[in-house]
């Protein structure tokens, strides 16, 4: 370290730093980050199981584009991906292979033009915004997040971002729920008053944590803990199992709510419902989701529309003799909670079969009834013959190819903006998780819920799981590498990620009392924003 390195001069330099960096955000504008042969993109796939092979199959054979790097801490995937490249004519030894997307970022970060996410939930927020922070471009699977506070969190970032970033939604891209939109602010049934949701989805357990069991050959544990609380491996966990453990997942509500919630949320205009409700709850534990629920949101009156109740029915229902079958954990047959207002509709409309998707909603309106099955396909009004003897609402909302294409699209030509973007993604995200906080509250425990202030203002101990904990190797902040070693240089030497808590301990005892106010300047997910940057510098100042 430079002897001559003091904290005047620290200080000066900061303040110095502070006033280039006062001009601009963090982030630098979108552009591909090297021209590559014939416009490809390069792109990075984060976590390579199921839903991370359909990204893959849009990158390689229909856009194709390049497929940079791959990230997962099991080395299985790994070999699957390679094989699959290989089957399609590209050479897997060109991609560079990675157990933590924190050393992928590190490494070839600024190379990158679009990051593609599909991790256990628990990641889906840290490895977002790593991608924003660096300007890239961000497809994230749903849920957006893994709590309530990280998809306000990504959305700011989004929104100060000049990178497109969409959430895998793909029915939001599609004709169905875009046609309900034109149905329902048409007036065509009238005035929505409930909707009722519904998927055989039953993401959940019972009983107490399986014992400890060695971790396999090859597969990087602790890295695919990551943020979570740290636990020893144990089956029903990897590769699927994860939706049903609070700690990773967020049950069947996370695993198809956002699909199947859409259409209510986006037509009927939610923003932030007064009060959620377990009325019903099957199985669960402290550490485990239920493997059936059914929950109420308390929609309050909005943009012209009258209050309403939307209605979340999901696995198993209450009294079913048989447990969730196959790798998906679906219920079957007469074991399915689906509402009553269904077999009712069915009897009264007897070609309609809306039991026999996976999930799908019934929106119950002054006039009629509307049907979506679960990405929005199958759109109609009951009955069906009916489509045909009304006069229909013009089609006056915009038709995307589909949710990766319109993505890549938006990523080639430079543009921010997307179809199914973070800004909608995480409010989506954010209403779809107030069902878990009911599910946490138990049954008949309604939740009033003060939706600006983001917290719950009767049960007030359910505010714990708004930000869930992280371990605290995790929390990491990244900044350009100007602002890194203008902050960082003689105390860490020149990084691009470093652990907030290590800073301000090397801080405290370089630069003593300093390190209590750069503590506090950090947001509570340890993040570092341009306007913190600025309030490390004035309150370092102060303290001098």
């Amino acid at each position: 370290m430079n002897a001559s390195f003091t904290r005047r001069s620290f200080l000066k330099r900061t303040v110095l730093a502070a006033g280039a960096f006062s001009a601009a955000p963090l982030a630098g504008p979108n552009i591909l980050a090297e021209e590559t042969t014939g416009n490809k993109l390069n792109c990075v796939q984060i976590g390579c199981g199921g839903r991370a092979m359909s990204h893959l199959e849009w990158i390689v054979t229909q856009a194709g584009d390049n497929v940079m790097a791959i990230v997962d801490p099991d080395e299985k995937q790994h070999a699957k991906v390679k094989r699959y490249l290989k089957d399609h004519e590209r050479d897997p030894d060109k991609v560079q292979v990675f157990t933590d997307y924190r050393k992928m970022f590190d490494k070839i970060g600024k190379q990158l033009d679009a990051v593609f996410i599909a991790t256990p939930n628990h990641h889906h927020a840290p490895a977002s915004i790593l991608a924003l922070q660096l300007g890239k471009a961000a497809y994230c699977e749903k849920p957006l997040t893994h709590d309530i506070a990280e998809a306000r969190k990504v959305r700011e970032m989004a929104s100060q971002s000049k990178a497109p970033a969409q959430m895998g939604n793909q029915g939001h891209c599609e004709d169905g729920y875009r046609r309900l939109c034109e149905f329902v602010w048409g007036g065509v049934v009238g005035n929505i008053t409930e909707t009722h949701s519904w998927t055989d989805r039953a993401n959940g357990g019972v009983g107490p944590r399986p014992p400890s069991i060695p971790v396999p050959a090859g597969f990087h544990w602790d890295q695919w803990i990551g943020p979570a609380p740290y636990r020893d491996f144990h089956t029903d966990i990897h590769p699927h199992e994860w939706h049903g453990w609070y700690d990773f997942g967020n049950g069947s509500l996370g695993n198809m709510g956002c699909h199947v919630l859409d259409g209510v949320y986006w037509a009927l205009k939610i923003d932030h419902p007064t009060s959620i409700e377990a009325e019903e709850v099957s199985g669960g534990s402290d550490e485990r989701y239920p493997l059936g629920s059914r929950i109420r949101f308390d929609i309050p009156a909005r943009a012209g529309m009258p209050a309403m109740k939307a209605y979340w029915y999901e696995g198993l229902k209450k009294g079913a003799t048989e447990g969730p079958i196959g790798g998906l954990h679906a219920a079957k047959g007469e074991a399915r909670n689906f509402p009553p207002l269904l077999f009712e509709l069915q009897k009264e409309f007897k070609d309609e079969e809306m039991d026999r998707p996976d999930s799908g909603t019934i929106y119950v309106g002054e006039k009629g009834y509307l049907y979506t099955a679960t990405y929005g396909n199958k759109f109609h009004i009951l009955p069906m013959e009916k489509m045909n003897q009304i006069e229909q609402p013009a089609r006056t909302l915009p038709r995307p190819k589909n949710v990766m294409a319109d993505f890549l699209d938006a990523v080639r030509a430079g543009k921010k903006e997307t179809a199914a973007n973070f800004d909608y993604g995480a409010r989506l995200t954010e209403f779809t998780l107030l069902g878990n906080l009911a599910q946490h509250a138990g049954v008949g425990n309604k939740i009033d819920w003060n939706g600006p202030s983001m917290k719950v203002t009767d049960l007030t101990e359910l505010n714990q799981w708004i930000q869930r904990p992280c371990r605290s190797q995790h929390r990491v902040i990244r900044v350009g590498r100007q602002l890194s070693e203008t902050i960082v240089n003689g105390v860490l030497g020149q990084v691009d990620q470093v652990d907030t808590m290590l800073v301000a301990t090397t801080f405290k005892r370089r630069f003593q009392p300093d390190a209590h106010y750069v503590q506090r300047a950090f947001d509570a997910d340890h993040t570092l924003t341009q306007g913190n940057y600025i309030r490390i510098v004035v309150l370092a100042a102060q303290a001098r």
